[in-house]
């Protein structure tokens, strides 16, 4: 199937000042190096520990953030993109390469494109309470993107605000309140209408359900579900929730400390994990089925710091597989079939 949304070698750093003169000592390697795909009408569930860089990388797709290098394409053709490959290797410094990125890759763009790209790619953030304003009616709210980006104007305008609370599933006379007139389910459902008023192609989803209650985490996935099938939207969802990842999910991208280890089918990783994080993670996951036993893995010590990360892979020292290679050779993430890639010297069989 095509891909929608695509990275390559992507790196976000935040840069370690210190002293009277700001002296750059180091970085933050909070996004290292991920190549990513996510095709298009696809759910991409984004897994991992907090701190993992999750929602680094996910607003940097959306260049929110300004990635250091790499890559980042929206609905680009394979052949352009190997155009830009194959300039990247043999002419980096030329006109046609710089050319060729300045209307094609994401991680260029600035200034009015990068404006124009904001109706394409939106975000939903995790707590709805503080990603509304307090002061601005919800009618406001969803009015404020569609005049932003100039995309209508009037009565119309209107009648577009009024179908996406129909979409989210609330009603129309709701529109003159305030966010805090709202539990905590409507206001997720407004920040959904509010990221869906542009009419986006891809929206990403950064725990969107972690601060509601089981039933109504229930209904905002339902909703998810139907939207997109309905607008034939691809989602990237962030969650630290395998659970939910496998139940939602198409794919799901097991990230650490700033690099994905493990991409596959929701059955492949939750039945059959290859890489020994993901089999942590997957046996730290509790459980309603009975009928379903696992054992239980606690992982030793801590997540190493991100502006020091270990050499080779960055696992090893929590590893309880690993050998010299892994402390020495980062291991490549190698396709296996599908979607399944696995980067790990000795995978668990």
């Amino acid at each position: 199937m095509e891909n929608l949304v695509e990275t390559r070698d992507l790196k976000t750093l935040f840069p370690i000042l210190r002293g009277l003169f700001r002296q750059h000592v180091g970085d933050v390697r909070a996004v290292d190096g991920i190549t990513l795909s996510i095709e298009r009408r696809q759910w991409m569930g984004l897994v991992g520990e907090s701190g993992c860089g999750k929602t680094t990388l996910g607003k940097t797709i959306l260049r929110l953030l300004k990635p250091t290098s790499g890559h980042i394409y929206l609905d680009v053709n394979l052949e352009i993109k190997e155009k830009i490959d194959e300039l990247e290797k043999t002419q980096p410094n030329s006109k046609a390469y710089k050319e060729i990125r300045s209307k094609y890759d994401l991680a260029t763009f600035a200034g009015s494109k990068l404006k124009n790209l904001r109706k394409s790619m939106q975000l939903v953030y995790q707590d709805p309470f503080t990603s509304l304003d307090p002061r601005m009616k919800i009618k406001d709210t969803l009015l404020e993107p569609i005049s932003v980006h100039g995309l209508m104007k009037g009565q119309a305008a209107k009648e577009r605000v009024g179908e996406v609370m129909e979409m989210v599933g609330l009603s129309q006379k709701q529109l003159p309140r305030y966010p805090h007139q709202f539990s905590g389910g409507q206001r997720q459902r407004i920040a959904i209408a509010r990221a869906l008023v542009t009419n986006p192609q891809f929206v990403v989803f950064d725990e969107p359900t972690s601060a509601l209650d089981v039933s109504v985490q229930a209904q905002i996935l339902i909703l998810l579900d139907k939207l997109k099938q309905e607008h034939n939207l691809t989602y990237l969802y962030i969650t630290h929730d395998l659970s939910v990842a496998e139940t939602v999910c198409d794919s799901i991208a097991v990230m650490y400390l700033g690099k994905i280890v493990e991409m596959g089918n929701p059955s492949d990783i939750f039945k059959k994990p290859r890489h020994p994080y993901s089999r942590a993670l997957v046996l730290s996951t509790p459980i309603a089925d009975p009928t379903r036993k696992r054992g239980r893995h606690v992982l030793p010590g801590e997540v190493p710091s991100p502006a020091n990360p270990p050499p080779g892979c960055r696992f090893h020292p929590r590893c309880d597989r690993a050998t010299d290679e892994c402390k020495t050779d980062e291991p490549p993430l190698l396709s296996e079939g599908g979607l399944r890639s696995v980067a790990c010297f000795h995978p668990i069989e």
